[in-house]
């Protein structure tokens, strides 16, 4: 598959995601940052407020609750979050854009930033026109069915079963053309011979309920964001979306496994403020959220979300080095899915 190719000679493929349950976060990641620091001029000196360009329940919400809560442990500092969901980020992204350049202002996001500039140069290129704070997830997707599922059991069976169903088949997934999920389905059927119907959604609390409710064949997710559906039992992972299976998940076949050669693309999630704001205001926001992420609160967070599998820090010139890497990789798949790339 050429893809493959494409995919190998970027910056961000499973050779250099450093798989391993027992990272401990490089203990920590952060702990050579001053244990305290003053901001300047008495800022912030009010709440600041946090866009969130996805709904509360799934990952990027999730993430940005835990980190705002980390933050204010450190620093004192109140931070109210905002989601504003819709056109797979970009509802949040053009309201983040807009709003006073005074470091009040934060944004979570995810690589469907870097995926959206890809596609459209004209769309915010995450590690030019923000000031990346932290990435502080960096993880993978599992392709899930419900427990109780009797028409197929595993993925072999959940192949075999799709392919006889005409079309007809249908597996939940965010809504954006050329997403990280989108691509990666494609490479899947198109590695299978499979047809099926993804099935949108942008909010994390309606694709899930889709498949414990019974509207959707399967669900396309990461881990973390349905920890609490396979801690109860409702959810089962039939793909792990990596070359080699993780410890956590060591019943689930991965690729390698399953016969599918292709490098795997990852999710992240960071927080970022505008590149215009004062300085000084962006050096003491990239103290507090590389600080936050040491944070016991936010290191049990990563933990519980299978966050501990994969290296998941990035300070700022990691955050933009990944970000450019990801838009390189992202447009050169582009092109070869004949996508027009602006």
């Amino acid at each position: 598959m050429q893809f493959k190719k494409t995919l190998a000679s970027t910056g961000i493929v499973a050779a250099s995601m450093m798989l391993g349950a027992n990272l401990a976060y490089a203990a920590c990641a952060t702990d050579g940052l001053p244990a305290s620091m003053d901001g300047p001029g008495g800022y912030p000196e009010r709440a600041l407020t946090m866009i969130v360009p996805y709904g509360p329940a799934g990952g990027s919400g999730q993430v940005a609750q835990a980190m705002a809560q980390a933050v204010t442990e450190l620093t004192g500092v109140s931070i109210n979050r905002d989601h504003k969901p819709g056109g797979s980020g970009t509802v949040g992204m053009t309201a983040f854009m807009a709003a006073p350049a005074d470091g009040y202002t934060v944004l979570e996001h995810i690589d469907d930033a870097s995926s959206a500039h890809a596609l459209d140069s004209g769309r915010p290129n995450p590690a030019e026109d923000l000031v990346p704070l932290v990435t502080s997830q960096i993880t993978f997707s599992q392709i899930y069915i419900r427990s109780n599922e009797d028409r197929y059991t595993d993925w072999a069976s959940f192949v075999e079963w799709v392919k006889a169903q005409n079309g007809k088949a249908t597996i939940a997934n965010v809504s954006k053309e050329g997403s990280m999920e989108r691509v990666t389905m494609k490479f899947i059927t198109d590695a299978t011979g499979m047809q099926i119907q993804q099935i949108s959604f942008d909010k994390g609390a309606p694709r899930y309920g889709a498949l414990a409710g019974g509207q959707v064949d399967a669900l396309f997710e990461q881990p973390g964001d349905v920890r609490k559906f396979l801690d109860a039992g409702t959810f089962k992972p039939i793909l792990t979306i990596l070359k080699d299976r993780p410890g956590a998940f060591a019943e689930v076949p991965a690729l390698t496994d399953s016969g599918l050669d292709f490098d795997p693309l990852f999710r992240f999630r960071g927080f970022y403020v505008h590149k215009d704001a004062p300085a000084d205001r962006v050096e003491w926001l990239q103290w507090a959220f590389q600080k936050a992420f040491c944070q016991e609160s936010y290191q049990a967070f990563n933990e519980s979300k299978f966050m501990n599998l994969i290296e998941s820090y990035r300070d700022t010139a990691g955050s933009m080095e990944l970000i450019t890497n990801t838009i390189g990789q992202y447009r050169d798949v582009y092109k070869e899915m004949g996508l027009e790339v602006k």
